[in-house]
């Protein structure tokens, strides 16, 4: 028998990094994975500036969890947190001939509506729907050069190669996509890492995003919650949420998942990593470690076919 495809993913936060080697199938199989904290103060999370605080002890981490992988696979997907980009929902009226015009297009949008000029970022779009009229509706997704290519030169020199490089908010979306998939007129609401972000779905199409970083406490935790459900019933009054979907990590979960029912008004359904993936005999990860590692497995699926 020909053996499963794998693809290695990679996940840096403030707090650490994690990878994760999973392989393909109907439902991924997580090979080997781990995380590695980092020292106070490696990071700073910047849409700005360079993140990397430290690149003697960062190249050092990643060398490290490398090496504990026993893998001779070099090529990574790497997830990022989405306090390091800005992620902006555009419609335009008209479709592209090519790639390189919607880009030209999109630069010239948004070029007035950032604060930062939009020569020194790196962008990339995905189309998410393609209107009778002729109109389109995009995902488009902005990193500073000076970030993004601080993050590829470092990875290289741990002997890495980077792929693809995306968002954590997203990696989160492909690691439970089979489940929400399903729910056209849903919302998934995640607090991983530190970050609470929020996406709700119209017919299937992504309509609303928002995430904020720092909301560890309950009350603005909560507030975060309820004001992105008020924003999104204003901005579209006539576009109901028909079913909210959440994850957290085990030992927040039911309480995550209480206070996403008192803020959305709907009863939530709480995702369940271990029925998403499972985990090589071998592994043995619990819980909290296995959730440890959603980032750097969903990133890993990119990879999969």
């Amino acid at each position: 028998m020909l053996r499963a495809r794998t693809g290695l993913g990679l996940e840096i936060s403030a707090g650490g990094l994690s990878f994760a080697m999973v392989s393909g199938g109907k439902t991924p199989k997580v090979e080997t994975g781990l995380s590695v904290p980092f020292a106070p103060g490696m990071l700073t999370l910047s849409r700005r500036e360079p993140n990397v605080n430290d690149p003697k002890g960062f190249v050092n981490a990643l060398r490290e969890g490398y090496l504990r992988l026993l893998t001779r696979e070099r090529s990574v997907c790497v997830s990022l947190p989405d306090a390091v980009g800005r992620v902006v929902l555009l419609d335009l009226e008209a479709r592209f001939r090519n790639r390189d015009e919607g880009l030209d297009v999109i630069r010239w949008k948004l070029k007035k509506s950032l604060p930062f000029d939009i020569g020194t970022v790196h962008l990339d779009y995905q189309t998410l729907e393609e209107k009778e009229n002729g109109s389109v509706s995009l995902l488009v997704s902005l990193v500073s050069r000076a970030v993004v290519t601080q993050y590829e030169e470092l990875l290289i020199q741990a002997g890495l190669e980077p792929k693809q490089i995306d968002f954590t908010s997203f990696n989160l979306y492909r690691l439970f996509a089979p489940r929400l998939d399903i729910s056209e007129d849903g919302a998934f609401v995640t607090f991983y890492q530190g970050a609470m972000t929020v996406l709700i779905f119209h017919a299937g199409v992504l309509s609303f995003y928002r995430t904020k970083e720092g909301v560890g406490d309950v009350q603005n935790l909560y507030r975060e919650v309820n004001s992105s459900f008020l924003v999104y019933g204003d901005r579209f009054p006539g576009q109901a949420v028909g079913e909210v979907l959440c994850m957290a990590a085990p030992a927040d979960a039911e309480s995550f998942r209480a206070l996403v029912a008192e803020a959305a008004g709907i009863e939530p359904v709480l995702l369940d990593l271990e029925r998403m993936v499972q985990q090589a005999p071998a592994l043995g990860l619990d819980r909290p470690a296995l959730h440890a590692l959603a980032g750097s497995m969903g990133a890993a699926l990119r990879s999969l076919p």
